[in-house]
């Protein structure tokens, strides 16, 4: 068991941290983190990346990634609550120290409970659901689009401390829970894609014997 005072250090460096970072604080700045934490604004997002991946995967292979990032999207959301629950670690934004220090608050406080941010868990378990089932068309390199993604992932993630939602240790928790997730359901949809798909879609293709009997030359 980890002890009250390890707890307890971990908990004021945590909050130091949230402090220090929430602080970088400009009336731009605190417009375009509040943008990035709006879950509302991730659906264009997720619309381009759909028609993105039916574009070079085919409808049958698009469909099975989406509903794997669809699927680890709401498996982060519920343990997210769950955890939040049994936890029970309030909101910087709901901390009197965390106020009296100087906390940027820009969204409305929510729920009393933060560990871990959804919204961290959410864009990296989508992230890599995106990047694993990309992988599957071996014809063209995904390197920008995979920097993009997760550029993205860590940006919306980070918000949610400039927005005062969120200390910085939930937010790493929620990045780290979404990228095991991510990688688990990610590479179920891939095993699926090979045995069920590419398997149907490659067939081994006999060689016609030629009028003689014998194999014909090419």
């Amino acid at each position: 068991m980890v002890s009250a005072s390890v707890i307890g250090t971990l908990h004021q460096t945590d909050q130091e941290l949230t402090l220090a970072i929430n602080s970088w604080s400009t009336p731009w700045s605190d417009s375009f983190w509040t943008m990035m934490s709006d879950i509302k604004l991730w659906i264009p997002a997720y619309i381009l990346c759909a028609v993105f991946l039916f574009k070079m995967l085919g409808w049958k292979k698009a469909l099975i990634v989406l509903a794997s990032a669809a699927l680890a999207f709401g498996m982060c959301d519920q343990i997210s609550n769950l955890v939040k629950h049994s936890v029970s670690r309030l909101r910087p934004c709901y901390s009197f120290p965390m106020l009296e220090g100087g906390l940027n608050v820009l969204e409305k406080r929510g729920g009393f409970f933060g560990f871990f941010s959804a919204h961290a868990a959410n864009a990296f378990s989508f992230a890599v659901c995106m990047i694993l089932g990309l992988s599957n068309d071996k014809t063209h390199s995904y390197s920008a689009f995979s920097k993009g993604i997760i550029t993205w992932a860590t940006l919306v993630s980070i918000s949610r401390v400039f927005v005062g939602k969120h200390y910085l240790g939930d937010v790493i928790v929620g990045a780290l829970i979404g990228i095991m997730i991510g990688y688990l359901i990610g590479s179920l949809s891939n095993l699926i894609i090979r045995k069920y798909i590419d398997r149907i879609s490659s067939p081994t293709t006999l060689e016609e014997p030629s009028p003689s009997g014998f194999p014909s030359t090419p």
